[in-house]
């Protein structure tokens, strides 16, 4: 097959001039080239960002693929903590009222457990699409995973002992020396 250089001077529409002195110009850039360098190809180029650009959004899209796989983790870890240690209140007749997401919500509990949500020994989560009540360590082993999942955990006051504490109806005086 002839080179479209041919094709041009047989066609007339070149002359073998011309095409004698571009034969020269092309040899004389390849000469000027050092020797041991290549001719880059400006679609290897391309191929090569492209590639690198390709590899970067894969990257990306990974890194998001494992920040949902482990947000997915803690929302289960969280439903078992909640599931094997929330606190029955079938019996509850006492609404208990508190806000959540700017809204007031009820929940129906006895009267010891309502003493307790005051006090901060117990917890309210929101699991689920249902609130559930936790005791206060099992509140804040969540809260160490989400937040946003615990509604309700009051602070503690220091002086509050609890109920189990069998002096606590004995005051203590000011004057006792030890």
């Amino acid at each position: 097959m002839a080179s479209l250089q041919d094709q041009l001077l047989k066609a007339g529409l070149a002359d073998e001039k011309k095409a004698k002195a571009v034969r020269n110009e092309k040899r004389k850039q390849r000469k000027q080239q050092p020797k041991g360098t290549e001719q880059v190809n400006e679609a290897q180029i391309r191929a090569r960002q492209a590639r690198e650009e390709k590899a970067e959004r894969d990257r990306e899209l990974n890194r998001q693929r494992q920040q949902e796989a482990e947000k997915k983790a803690i929302q289960a870890q969280i439903r078992q903590l909640v599931e094997t240690n929330r606190l029955d209140r079938s019996r509850g007749d006492t609404s208990y009222q508190f806000v959540h997401d700017k809204k007031i919500k009820k929940i129906f509990v006895d009267d010891t457990m309502v003493d307790q949500l005051s006090r901060g020994r117990l917890a309210i989560v929101f699991v689920n699409d249902a609130y559930e009540i936790v005791a206060e360590g099992v509140a804040r082993k969540i809260m160490e995973r989400d937040k946003s999942a615990v509604v309700v955990l009051h602070d503690r006051k220091t002086d509050d002992v609890g109920d189990d504490d069998p002096y606590a109806g004995y005051e203590i005086p000011d004057d006792l020396m030890w």
